[in-house]
């Protein structure tokens, strides 16, 4: 019920929002077949960067339909169900960005990232330090900023789809930011 109507709101501030667009100019390839999961009205793709398409996974259609760097856009609630409609390896890259807080069921959605992964494709969690505590796990709410960068990471390899995981705290001190952002990133085995 919490997403029936649309929320046209960003989750990051600015300068979070500008570090998220840097690590995917980064880190994903160009022309690349991309899956936003838990997707919304913003996917923060970087101006510029060349992609075949990028499919938006996520609990709101209206949102989605007004996400300028959506190619498809899927309705499916990954709390209800984990198995992710799509075929084995055929994407270069999956982003989760501001949301893994709110995952009941992270070891087998993280299994299913890795299954439609193409092999050393790259999963892309980004996260803060803000949630709805009414919808975040409780080990989520429990635990520091250091240890969720942890737990992640624990997800990855609890999942065995990924190797070469990188946890990483990015500028929490520049000025510009009021919150900081984290980055857990996997390549698919």
């Amino acid at each position: 019920m919490f997403y029936q109507d649309p929320r046209f709101v960003v989750h990051i501030d600015d300068g979070a929002i500008i570090l998220v667009k840097g690590i995917l100019q980064d880190y994903i390839k160009d022309n690349a077949v991309v899956l936003d999961l838990m997707s919304s009205w913003r996917t923060h793709w970087p101006e510029g960067k060349s992609k075949e398409s990028i499919v938006g996974l996520g609990l709101n259609a209206e949102e989605m339909a007004d996400n300028p760097d959506l190619d498809y856009a899927v309705v499916h609630n990954l709390n209800e169900n984990p198995k992710l409609p799509f075929d084995d390896g055929i994407f270069d890259a999956v982003l989760m960005t501001v949301s893994v807080q709110y995952l009941i069921n992270p070891f087998k959605i993280f299994q299913e990232v890795s299954r439609v992964l193409k092999s050393k494709g790259v999963f892309i969690v980004t996260f803060s330090n803000r949630m709805f505590p009414t919808k975040a796990v409780n080990i989520w709410k429990e635990t520091d900023e250091i240890s969720r960068m942890q737990l992640v990471e624990f997800y990855m390899e609890r999942s065995e789809g990924f190797d070469q995981t990188h946890t990483q705290l990015i500028n929490p001190e520049h000025n510009y930011m009021e919150d900081p952002l984290y980055l857990v990133l996997g390549y698919s085995i």
